[in-house]
């Protein structure tokens, strides 16, 4: 599947950023109170400005965030030492396997796999078997197939069977549910996009 590449700076740079909504995931929020897991070394892939990262690091998490692009790396600092709170935020592009540290004990992405996937899959399975080990946990939100809204409407979207093909033969999945994205906005317009919530411990 080709897809055209994205100027992911340039994006934040024109404040293009729909994704991007300043509140941290509620479906976030959801699984980790459900007790999976504990506050442990982990990884965030495709931080943005770091609302997520935040977040977590407030809850115990000892975090460590990437993104590919500078500015949105830059603007999460400046956030983080706003509230004094510490993450290690890195630039990075995932699909270069960086050395980010890790293996991590839980890995994190807000719509990040399902962008990847369609760029090279391959290597985005490299990144994760490399920030990964067994027993690992890894939560994705993804765009869900199953939205009857126009495609522009969101995110890229992924079906339950590709998620299946593509993820488990590295991971069993724990739990996958249907949620609606929150804070997206779209030509000025609030959009709840239909999602996965994925979340994989690995084998």
């Amino acid at each position: 599947m080709p897809h055209e590449p994205m100027d992911w700076n340039q994006r934040y740079a024109d404040k293009n950023t729909p994704w991007d909504s300043g509140v941290p995931s509620k479906e976030l929020q959801r699984v980790f109170s459900e007790g999976w897991f504990k506050p442990c070394p982990m990884l965030e892939i495709g931080c943005g400005t770091g609302t997520n990262a935040i977040w977590l690091a407030r809850q115990g998490f000892q975090v460590t965030a990437c993104d590919l692009a500078p500015l949105a790396i830059e603007q999460a600092r400046r956030k983080a030492e706003q509230v004094g709170v510490s993450v290690r935020f890195v630039v990075a592009d995932v699909l270069q396997l960086p050395d980010l540290g890790g293996p991590f004990q839980f890995v994190f992405d807000r719509g990040v796999y399902h962008h990847l996937r369609t760029v090279d899959l391959a290597r985005f399975q490299q990144a994760l078997a490399k920030y990964t080990q067994p027993g690992s946990y890894y939560l994705t939100l993804a765009g869900n197939a199953n939205d009857p809204q126009p495609p522009e409407n969101g995110p890229p979207r992924v079906s339950a069977q590709q998620i299946v093909s593509e993820l488990c033969p590295l991971f069993d999945i724990v739990q996958m549910r249907e949620f609606h994205f929150d804070g997206v906005v779209i030509g000025g317009q609030p959009v709840r996009p239909l999602a996965w919530s994925v979340l994989l411990r690995r084998r």
